[in-house]
């Protein structure tokens, strides 16, 4: 009789397990882009309210090529927040746009400069907010499925011809953007840009 009540009590522990599991395993894909549609997916992206992310950005130019790591942090109370972290000659350097003002922070040199109402700087276009941004007022995007992949394409209604195309990628299954490439007029790279980790809210 005791040994059928610890047969019947670990049955039911084994199916409780089970249940957790099988549940859990749902949740997780609910969440993640499996059972979401293309323009889910886009939607999704396109209501982030904050993120952070440590971006690997390759600029090409007529004569060179340079190489950056950033890390970024956007929300709509602080705005947006660079910092270099590599090359190591400009380590440190911060770039904070809010309200149209743009301070500049060496934290190795403890220097702080601020710009009010600068508008010198325009749009900051390696700006993950900043793409999202342009296709929601142009609504004049594109949207094409590629394997594992939402690319999400834009042509650009502004004179600077270095930066007239612009694609994000972004992993169907895990809903973050993989890379933001920036074209010339001519569909040539100008910018190349690597989210290495990114966290949406």
């Amino acid at each position: 009789m005791k040994n059928k009540k610890i047969i019947f009590l670990f049955i039911i522990l084994i199916v409780l397990i089970l249940i957790f599991f099988i549940f859990k395993n749902m949740t997780k894909k609910s969440i993640n882009g499996n059972n979401m549609s293309s323009q889910e997916i886009v939607d999704y992206i396109f209501n982030v309210n904050s993120y952070k992310a440590k971006i690997t950005v390759n600029v090409n130019s007529n004569k060179n090529k340079n190489r950056y790591i950033i890390k970024q942090e956007f929300n709509k109370e602080s705005g947006c927040i660079q910092e270099i972290v590599e090359p190591s000659n400009i380590s440190g350097i911060k770039f904070i746009n809010k309200d149209g003002n743009l301070v500049l922070e060496n934290s190795n040199l403890n220097i702080t400069n601020i710009f009010e109402n600068y508008h010198g700087l325009g749009k900051n276009y390696m700006d993950l907010n900043e793409f999202i941004e342009e296709c929601k007022l142009s609504n004049n995007y594109k949207v094409e499925e590629k394997n594992e992949e939402i690319v999400i394409e834009i042509k650009s209604n502004n004179d600077n011809k270095y930066i007239e195309n612009k694609r994000l990628y972004i992993n169907k299954e895990r809903l973050v953007p993989i890379k933001l490439i920036i074209e010339d007029n001519n569909q040539n790279t100008t910018v190349n840009i690597e989210y290495n980790e990114i966290e949406l809210n």
